[in-house]
């Protein structure tokens, strides 16, 4: 008899397939949206700083409505500071190279992070590198391979290729560090803290590079406004409302959407450049995601 992942209610899975879809489009316009901001004439650090404070007020404020169970002190500065620095280094890692590469490069290497997450767990002998998890690597290390080295990819930064590549790689590290802090705990209160620790580490950097101010345009507020609500804090509770209806793995490969509709909202909003290597290392890249949902069928 074999013994799989429990398929969702079918009335589910278009509910399921739209919630997550909306989260995919929301986190896609992350680097959009942060290009604008920081073209009204502010720093990447200040942007942040304000995202961040205001998606941790949004999320306080809902936490504190809800009857959750009071995380222990110890828990709570872990989330503070393991959950919201390394956020905060992840996200000035990725988004520091947008100055180099478009935001579809940034959006496809990025989403290499699944593999460095099965690379590390291999390493650490926390899961076994088996060929399914060897192909992935592969689709998703050639995937990078054609995104930087075909021709017409010559004109890439490679500053740009390595922060979005050192993102992917500590994204890959916070993951597993992050569930294991999180594993009795419900999301939000852990997420609103991480968001704290981030807006706290995000105000310090930019107080320490002199550029904070709340002196910002009209464009510049509306514009980090839909950072924190659209693509911070809605995003986060529409994944979740996804990922109850669909599973993980449905979930999981749904979301791979995301970095498809950063280069079509790069093209749209910021005119930038979709090339060739960029399609195609990418659609390898998103291959590997899809290949790492998949398991084998046990047989009892």
């Amino acid at each position: 008899m074999s013994s799989a992942t429990p398929r969702p209610d079918a009335g589910q899975l278009a509910p399921g397939t739209f919630y997550t879809m909306c989260a995919a489009l929301g986190f896609a316009a992350v680097s959009i949206l942060t290009s604008k901001a920081v073209a009204t004439g502010i720093t990447l650090a200040t942007v942040l700083a304000w995202r961040y404070t205001m998606a941790a007020v949004v999320l306080t404020g809902y936490v504190g409505a809800q009857d959750y169970k009071r995380i222990p002190p110890r828990e709570m500065y872990g989330f503070l500071f393991i959950g919201g620095f390394g956020q905060a280094l992840l996200v000035y890692l990725a988004l520091s190279s947008l100055q180099y590469i478009p935001a579809a490069t940034l959006a496809f290497l990025f989403y290499t992070y699944p593999a460095w997450v099965a690379l590390a767990q291999a390493v650490r002998g926390a899961e076994r590198l088996d060929a399914r998890r060897a192909a992935a690597l592969a689709l998703s290390f050639g995937g990078i391979g054609v995104m930087v080295g075909m021709p017409g990819a010559a004109t890439l930064d490679w500053r740009g290729i390595a922060l979005a590549l050192a993102a992917a790689m500590v994204y890959g590290v916070y993951i597993p560090v992050m569930r294991t802090l999180q594993k009795d705990h419900p999301v939000a209160p852990p997420s609103a803290y991480s968001k704290i620790g981030a807006a706290l580490a995000f105000l310090l950097l930019s107080v320490g590079q002199q550029s904070f101010t709340w002196r910002l345009t009209g464009e510049a507020w509306l514009t980090i406004a839909a950072l924190a609500v659209f693509s911070t804090v809605l995003p986060s509770v529409f994944f979740l409302m996804g990922l109850i209806r669909l599973g993980p793995v449905r979930t999981a490969i749904v979301s791979t959407v995301e970095p498809f509709l950063t280069a079509l909202l790069a093209v749209a909003v910021l005119g930038q450049p979709l090339t060739l290597p960029t399609i195609l290392g990418g659609t390898l890249v998103v291959a590997a995601v899809v290949v790492l949902q998949f398991r084998r069928e046990r047989v009892a």
